[in-house]
């Protein structure tokens, strides 16, 4: 890329310009370690440090323009002293989403875009829908937390939904490679922090909205508050889970605007809903009922959360013009998305469940459906993550005993909280009884409980999923569930 500053600053509120607008920018940049000649560094102030902090850094290694929230005096000597053009703006977040946006020249609006939102379940959707429409010919990109795609091709991602910069030059790699529709996952800190302002958004989808992030929101009024603005920003169809307490509150909000609302659920008044469900240990069925056709449904996945993750997929295809047949190809060829009930095979009975379940909600999905079909015991492996929202971690602690035989506390990505602290915070919730063990090392809770186990017993390995790295301090180490799980069975 190679334009004007002037250019990447159309539609930008800002106050004041500090020299030449017509500056040469090859690149944007929110990282000072990252900038290059010729690069506009925007300053972002964040929850750890503020970028305002290395404005220095930027001008040394290229930057040709800076754009600023604040006038500080050092800022002020930098003004003057550097051949460097300063852009002051009320809000860097917002103008580093506009911004990235002209600097690849709007993508998003040069294809259809599909954003899931919800607190469980997007992954998971944003996968099946990727499955069904690449199985009809569609040329496909998916950006979420486990990785980013373009047209078959896999990338590395480090959150949810990336930054601004990242997005909208994955929404131009899509262009450039023909991409017909990009389904991506779109978290509640991406809506809050300003990071999808001008994403062009076609279809959007509302899963479920349970305790999680609270650290962050402080209550669920503000977490669903961050949620609902997805549904603002859509041009085509909303697509809401009104089996959801939330999202019939969602759903009764957006009625007033223009934007064709779509709803699904397991009850009949919803457009597109389940009936005749049969579940079993290694599959769900059920018949699908739409306005314009109704068949029967089959996924390889069990779980009743499973069938609103499917019924939330097939409703974005329904709407973007897919018939039953479409939808049956592409469903039959689902497969389990990694981390998300996944089964680690072995030769000794066992049913072992490798799930990202992380949130009181999505661990009570998980063992409900366990429960619906083990023969034998279910014992559980979890812990809950450092520097997160820890009003969740007794709840978690009451659901994992409740539901299971047997329950070993271990870590899961302390990051920098003491391991004690989570762990205590956990065991709150859990009445006195003899029915968990704290094992602090996660292989060793992992091995405990595949020893433990016995022919017709479930081990779940929980809040992991997908994950190749664990946490601790502030080092990473390589950890996967499921190949601690394998190297301890092959043993």
């Amino acid at each position: 890329m190679n334009l004007k500053l002037k250019e990447i600053l159309i539609d930008i509120e800002f106050d004041k310009i500090f020299g030449d607008k017509f500056v040469k920018v090859d690149g944007i940049c929110y990282d000072s370690r990252k900038v290059e000649k010729n690069y506009l560094f925007v300053c972002i102030e964040g929850f750890k440090t503020d970028g305002h902090k290395y404005i220095k850094n930027a001008i040394d290694k290229g930057a040709s323009a800076v754009v600023i929230e604040k006038i500080t005096e050092d800022i002020e000597k930098y003004i003057e002293e550097n051949n460097v053009v300063f852009v002051k703006v009320n809000n860097s977040r917002k103008a580093l989403s506009k911004i990235a946006s002209n600097f690849y020249k709007n993508p998003s609006k040069k294809l259809k875009v599909i954003g899931v939102t919800g607190t469980n379940g997007k992954t998971s959707i944003t996968h099946l829908i990727n499955t069904i429409l690449r199985e009809n010919n569609y040329k496909c990109g998916l950006i979420g937390t486990i990785q980013n795609e373009i047209s078959g091709k896999v990338y590395k991602t480090s959150r949810t939904t990336p930054e601004a910069v990242e997005l909208h030059n994955l929404f131009n790699e899509m262009v450039q490679n023909k991409v017909d529709i990009c389904t991506m996952e779109v978290s509640s800190h991406s809506l809050d922090l300003h990071r999808v302002d001008d994403v062009n958004f076609n279809i959007g989808i509302f899963t479920n909205l349970t305790e999680d992030h609270l650290d962050y929101h402080k209550d669920m009024r503000s977490y669903k508050n961050a949620k609902i603005k997805l549904f603002y920003k859509t041009s085509d169809v909303n697509i809401i889970n009104i089996d959801d307490k939330y999202g019939k509150e969602i759903y009764d909000e957006i009625k007033k605007i223009n934007t064709k609302i779509l709803t699904y659920g397991l009850n009949s008044r919803c457009d597109i809903y389940a009936k005749d469900i049969d579940m079993k240990d290694s599959f769900s069925s059920f018949t699908l009922i739409t306005p314009k056709y109704s068949g029967r449904i089959r996924i390889n996945i069990p779980g009743l959360f499973s069938i609103y993750n499917i019924l939330a997929s097939i409703s974005a295809c329904y709407s973007l013009g897919l018939n039953y047949e479409q939808i049956l190809k592409g469903v039959n060829s689902i497969k389990p998305v990694r981390g998300r009930f996944e089964l680690v095979e072995n030769d000794r009975g066992i049913k072992v469940i490798v799930d990202y379940a992380h949130t009181p909600d999505a661990l009570r999905n998980v063992l409900s459906t366990i429960k619906g079909f083990v023969r034998g015991k279910i014992i559980t492996v979890f812990g809950c993550g450092g520097e997160r929202d820890s009003a969740k971690r007794p709840v978690m602690g009451k659901i994992a005993t409740e539901l299971s035989d047997y329950v070993i506390i271990t870590n899961d990505n302390p990051r920098g909280e003491k391991e004690d602290k989570i762990i205590n915070d956990i065991l709150k919730g859990i009445d006195f009884n003899e029915k968990y063990t704290v094992i602090k090392d996660r292989y060793e809770a992992i091995k405990k409980a595949l020893e433990f186990a016995n022919k017709d017993d479930v081990v779940l390995i929980a809040g992991k999923g997908h994950e190749t790295y664990q946490i601790i301090g502030d080092r990473v180490y390589d950890f996967d569930d499921k190949a601690v799980a394998e190297e301890i069975l092959r043993r």
